[in-house]
């Protein structure tokens, strides 16, 4: 048994619905190595550059004070972690998991999703299409990571970073097979046609996985930032709820985990009782009213999207007007691939600019440009 047979040597204990290494598709031809198809995907989103800029990208609460509240980076590490042990327990593919997780996100532009909505209606006023944060998360990793060049990772990784949106609960996650045809087609009309994105179903079932562990990782965890930070207390958390979920993350992931490993086990689908996922569906409600709605305040929200604003256009006129000594160009255009640099709008380019920053680099930005 050589190296890279013994790195494959789990797949005897997969059960039959799983994602096997044989099976992975790329978009370009690449030099095999020891690694498995999905354990080198994981490797090359862990290592590229968007991946490091998690760190400094909001989950739900911007700018807090309190070095104890979630940031993107935990999140992500979190819904890893939660998707791996389904996994495990389901005899899937880990690998292929690890890969999907940890690229889920890196779409998210600055101040998470309040940011995400102000870049939408910027990119639909310049004809630029629909922006998502999943769709943009897919693009960073096919056509801006390396230059440019794209991280030529496998089309499972990429459909389940595609189709992760945590933001759609449901009972019963049931995979679509699909073409690399097929991807590149689900791709394409999320920027064209409303809503689209409500409609991806992942062609794996460890891309069903995924998108229910990003619900699971983000329902117990924002509780717990909001209570540290004053806006909720766990008693708000209706009985209906608590009774059948808990009220904290360790009892909410638990519980859910636990109860969709029992539904789930040794069937071609993800799913939950009808008890839990009523649950989850009352759980997200409430975060939504009590946490997500108050993250942000109406003030702050205008200020975000006049900052949004007059960043794209000052962007948008330095490409115009060919300023080379300005940071878009010096450490981003500079540096990209010619085909993406001829083939690419303007407008394009600032957006794909703007969604890969931090919090903390878009205010420096933006302050170079304050009237």
């Amino acid at each position: 048994m050589n190296v890279k047979e013994k790195m494959l040597k789990y797949e005897s204990l997969y059960n039959k619905y799983a994602c096997l290494d044989k099976d992975a598709i790329r978009l370009k031809d690449y030099t095999p190595d020891i690694r498995p198809n999905y354990f080198r995907d994981a490797d090359r989103i862990l290592h590229s550059a968007s991946y490091t800029r998690y760190m400094g990208k909001t989950q739900v609460f911007t700018l807090s004070s309190n070095d104890n509240i979630s940031t993107r980076m935990v999140h992500v590490q979190l819904v890893s972690k939660v998707a791996r042990t389904i996994g495990r327990a389901l005899d899937l593919n880990e690998d292929l998991i690890e890969a999907m997780s940890l690229g889920h996100d890196l779409g998210h532009v600055p101040f998470g999703h309040e940011g995400e909505k102000i870049l939408n209606r910027i990119s639909l006023a310049h004809n630029e299409g629909y922006f998502n944060h999943n769709v943009q998360s897919a693009r960073e990793l096919m056509y801006l990571e390396n230059n440019g060049e794209g991280c030529n990772l496998t089309i499972q990784t990429l459909d389940g970073i595609l189709c992760h949106n945590g933001e759609l609960e449901l009972k019963k996650y049931e995979p679509k097979k699909k073409t690399k045809e097929d991807f590149l087609e689900d791709y394409k009309k999320c920027y064209t046609e409303k809503g689209y994105v409500t409609k991806l179903i992942p062609m794996t079932l460890e891309g069903c996985v995924v998108r229910i562990s990003d619900i699971i990782g983000y329902l117990g965890r924002d509780i717990e930032d909001a209570e540290k930070l004053g806006i909720i207390t766990k008693d708000m958390i209706p009985e209906k709820i608590s009774r059948v979920l808990g009220n904290t993350n360790r009892e909410i992931i638990n519980t859910i985990i636990n109860d969709l490993i029992n539904h789930s086990l040794n069937k071609p689908y993800i799913s939950v009782s009808d008890e839990v996922f009523d649950a989850i569906k009352e759980l997200k409600k409430f975060n939504y009213e009590f946490i997500y709605a108050k993250a942000h305040s109406a003030e702050m929200i205008k200020n975000y999207e006049n900052m949004f604003e007059t960043l794209f256009d000052k962007l948008l006129d330095v490409i115009k007007n060919k300023e080379k000594n300005h940071n878009i160009y010096r450490k981003y255009l500079k540096k990209m691939t010619k085909e993406y640099l001829e083939n690419t709008t303007d407008e394009r380019k600032v957006i794909d600019y703007i969604a890969g920053m931090t919090d903390e680099y878009f205010l420096k930005e933006y302050k170079k440009y304050q009237d």
